[in-house]
């Protein structure tokens, strides 16, 4: 195989699974109290900020589950890959999630601007608050995790959107007790709602690419290309293909062409080291071939 052949990958949502169900039940236990308060007191941005704590809770639940299959499918020698792509999709539903929540309450929102409906004040700034408390903690907890998994940004970001709705009911209440202008309280749902909105395009964008197994946007395939050209040996390069698998995991597959009179194993060790070294790939499949026997290789058409 030559030095530098490596088949370790590591398993980056998995190591904050702690967190996350640290972050999943403290949000399920105020998710509760939010939405209680939130129909009792008639305020619609505390509903907007309930709404987000439930797709904060259900998308928390989502990465747990798919971390937790990917981990037991990696032992099951007929899923080559495990399950890994499940901590993606999960990344998406979080997206659609979050799309979906900031729409319905956008489209409540607009409904109101006619006809502000008088809004208890008190028990809405007691529970934002408490929720501000709650939104912080697992902001915290979940924050190391956001830049290295996928399937945990996802969840962060679901949780920044609703620290931010926090802050918004809790300044629209003091408004609305201060001055008595209840229209305060769709304005803060729509402040939110356009200020999740991107992020969560982001999100989605960032999983909907890794799906299609494009080119992770932070490498140069054409640059591993020349690369890998330029080790010592190597007349050609084809067949090049790099994905991600999940957050943490990118991989690759080539065909080398080498001069007759290359060692395989030393061509073969300076590759991944190249890989390695230059665009951080740690499982690379290299096929190395003759450059006399080119022209025979079928490079795949689909």
């Amino acid at each position: 195989m030559g030095a530098g052949h490596d088949h370790g990958v590591r398993d980056a949502g998995a190591q904050h699974r702690g967190r996350l169900w640290a972050a999943f039940g403290l949000l399920a236990v105020f998710m509760v109290v939010e939405a209680i308060t939130a129909f009792a007191t008639g305020s619609l941005a505390l509903l907007s900020d309930a709404g987000h704590m439930f797709t904060d809770v259900l998308g928390i639940g989502m990465a747990l589950a798919a971390i937790t299959a990917a981990r037991r499918a990696a032992r099951d020698p007929q899923r080559t890959f495990g399950l890994y792509r499940l901590e993606v999709l999960a990344a998406l539903g979080n997206a659609v999630l979050l799309f979906g929540v900031a729409i319905y309450v956008l489209v409540a929102a607009v409904r109101r601007f006619g006809d502000a409906p008088e809004v208890n004040t008190t028990p809405m700034l007691i529970v934002a608050g408490l929720g501000l408390v709650a939104n912080i903690v697992a902001f915290a907890l979940l924050r190391r995790g956001a830049k290295e998994s996928i399937n945990v940004r996802g969840a962060y970001l679901e949780v920044l959107g609703d620290l931010v709705g926090s802050v918004g009911v809790l300044v629209g209440a003091g408004v609305i007790a201060a001055t008595g202008w209840f229209l305060v309280d769709p304005l803060v749902a729509v402040a939110v709602g356009l200020f999740i909105l991107p992020r969560t395009w982001k999100l989605g964008r960032e999983a909907l690419r890794i799906l299609v197994q494009a080119a992770p946007e932070h490498l140069d395939v054409s640059a591993m290309r020349s690369s890998l050209g330029a080790v010592p040996g190597v007349c050609d390069v084809h067949d090049l293909h790099v994905w991600t698998l999940t957050s943490g995991m990118e991989v690759a597959s080539a065909h080398l062409g080498i001069e007759g009179d290359a060692e395989v194993a030393t061509v073969l060790t300076a590759a991944r080291e190249t890989l390695h070294d230059g665009f951080g790939i740690e499982h690379a499949t290299l096929q190395v071939e003759p450059v006399a026997s080119t022209g025979d290789c079928h490079t795949a058409r689909w």
